[in-house]
């Protein structure tokens, strides 16, 4: 009688561990991602410059959540944005962009997925504004999206507590080694006017935790984005350990 009991006991514990897996995300898992493209011109425009708007961005089906953090932070890299509060919607500032846009203006708005690990979900974001210049101006972002905590992570949700001047450390150290790798380091005057700064562009991605820089920050325009990467067992004990990739 007690085999019995114990034998069905096993099994409940069984049945109910198979339903609750049923019922966790399966984190390895990545997202569904559909890509949304579009590019139109200026209305009433019929010549070969007129001005354009371009715009290639991702959604989430299972995570609208996410969509609409993707749509808010590309509408932080339009110019609107250095005036006042930024557009409500990308349908509406391609409106607002080519009812006062001249000949030989775009605008591009980019969001890719970069990757997906451990529940993660890596979303680059770019933009390019040409205002007819000699060359148009690049804007760079990240997302980094937890599935599991539901939230965008920020620099302090990454660090262990009281690590970020370490964190930092490590970043001008890497730095220094993107010099040498230029051969820049040579040059004492790229040094002096090109010194190491701080970028809240950081990317949790597999390889290794990526740190970008936007276009004249540490480097002059013709060098472009630059990225430092820095190894994930040089962060052991700066950057928490559950976002290390494999340990979540």
């Amino acid at each position: 009688m007690t085999l019995v009991k114990l034998t069905s006991v096993a099994v409940l514990a069984l049945a109910l561990g198979a339903c609750q897996s049923l019922f966790t995300p399966n984190y390895r898992a990545p997202l569904e991602v559909k890509r949304e493209a579009w590019e139109h011109v200026k209305p009433g425009c019929s010549e070969s410059d007129c001005p354009l708007v371009n715009i290639d961005v991702v959604h989430f089906p299972a995570l609208p959540k996410l969509d609409d953090i993707v749509e808010k932070r590309l509408l932080m890299l339009t110019e609107d944005n250095q005036r006042g509060t930024p557009p409500a919607s990308l349908q509406a500032y391609e409106q607002q962009y080519l009812a006062r846009a001249d000949k030989r203006n775009s605008t591009y708005l980019q969001a890719k997925v970069r990757e997906q690990h451990d529940g993660l979900v890596i979303v680059e974001l770019s933009s390019y504004l040409d205002s007819g210049g000699a060359h148009g101006m690049p804007g760079r972002g990240f997302i980094n999206y937890s599935r599991k905590l539901d939230k965008v992570l920020t620099l302090d949700d990454m660090l262990v507590p009281g690590q970020e001047a370490t964190f930092w450390k490590t970043a001008e150290e890497s730095h220094r080694a993107w010099l040498i790798s230029t051969g820049m380091d040579k040059d004492p005057e790229f040094v002096k006017t090109w010194p190491f700064k701080q970028s809240p562009h950081i990317a949790l991605t597999y390889g290794a935790v990526v740190i970008k820089y936007e276009v004249y920050s540490i480097a002059p325009y013709s060098m472009g984005h630059v990225e430092l990467k820095i190894p994930y067992p040089r962060l052991n004990g700066v950057i928490k350990p559950e976002l290390f990739p494999g340990r979540g």
